[in-house]
């Protein structure tokens, strides 16, 4: 795994909690953080992580990182000191909106790229280890793009016993098959299937999905995406123009990328209703997670389009 996630001992003294802007106070001065794209927005659920996610989307070539969280939440040194991570306070443990932080981010800066993960997630697209997202985007944009396809892939630790978190970056499996996407119907057109849009499926949510809601078992998320005067973000990770929730245009394939999460192990093994019912996630299509996008492209999850 890469060596920058995990920084060492020295290098990762806790900071202090500090007193962060609020959404709406930052929005009114963001300074340079939204001069220019991409802008990446990283929501922190608990404090799993956070250090690794922040390095690794600075990393990726975002312009600048959004970090909303509690202002109780604390960083190592080196990322609470890193000029492009901006942080905001935001309590989505206690009830603050994602959706309602990202359309108002978008409201503020139509025209930029932009993209948001949880803590513990980390973005993963074709040849990301010697390009940067914004050559991403940049060619996204050539090809009249203005969104793209996420799938999030569930990391888990290997054995629960040394990791009753179900989180290791050392250890990290994830699922090698069991994946598969369904028809996406329109409720407004007599539930016929909506064009060039699918729900997909597979890995813990799919496995464990007598735990988990119906409405959050897809693993498809539109996590990059173009600003733009009016959208707005659904719960269920879509957006308000039917277009941006394609997986590619009507002409050939488009990129797509990949989101590796720990989210639905840390949540299945923290809920006490089914925390009990699980002694470990490992199986026999468990692989370990080598950190470089070359595995998930030779599994399938995710595609490299036109982009060579």
């Amino acid at each position: 795994m890469p060596a920058r996630l995990t920084e060492s001992a020295a290098n990762n003294r806790t900071e202090q909690p500090m007193t962060a802007p609020t959404l709406t106070e930052f929005l009114a001065a963001p300074g340079t953080a939204l001069a220019k794209g991409p802008v990446a927005m990283v929501f922190a659920e608990d404090e799993v992580e956070l250090d690794s996610t922040l390095r690794h989307h600075v990393d990726s070539g975002f312009k600048s990182v959004l970090f909303f969280a509690p202002d109780s939440f604390g960083l190592a040194t080196d990322v609470a000191e890193n000029p492009l991570i901006h942080r905001i306070a935001y309590d989505l443990p206690s009830g603050d909106s994602l959706t309602g932080a990202v359309d108002a981010v978008i409201k503020a800066a139509p025209g930029l790229w932009m993209y948001y993960c949880y803590n513990a997630e980390y973005l993963f697209y074709p040849f990301c280890e010697t390009r940067t997202v914004g050559e991403l985007l940049a060619f996204h944009t050539e090809e009249r793009r203005d969104a793209m396809l996420t799938y999030v892939i569930d990391l888990y630790a290997g054995d629960l016993a040394r990791h009753p978190t179900a989180v290791s970056l050392e250890e990290a499996h994830m699922d090698k098959s069991g994946y598969y996407a369904l028809a996406r119907n329109d409720p407004a057109n007599h539930n016929h299937p909506r064009e060039r849009q699918l729900d997909f499926f597979g890995g813990l949510r799919w496995r464990y999905e007598e735990h988990i809601p119906a409405a959050r078992r897809k693993i498809d998320r539109i996590a990059l995406f173009r600003a733009k005067a009016g959208l707005t973000l659904r719960d269920d990770h879509t957006f308000s123009d039917e277009e941006y929730n394609t997986y590619a245009c009507p002409w050939h394939n488009n990129l797509t990328a990949a989101i590796v999460s720990f989210r639905t192990a840390k949540a299945l093994k923290r809920n006490p209703g089914s925390t009990f019912d699980i002694e470990g996630f490992h199986w026999h299509n468990s692989i370990p997670f080598e950190w470089h996008s070359r595995q998930l492209l030779d599994l399938g999850l995710m595609e490299p389009g036109q982009w060579f």
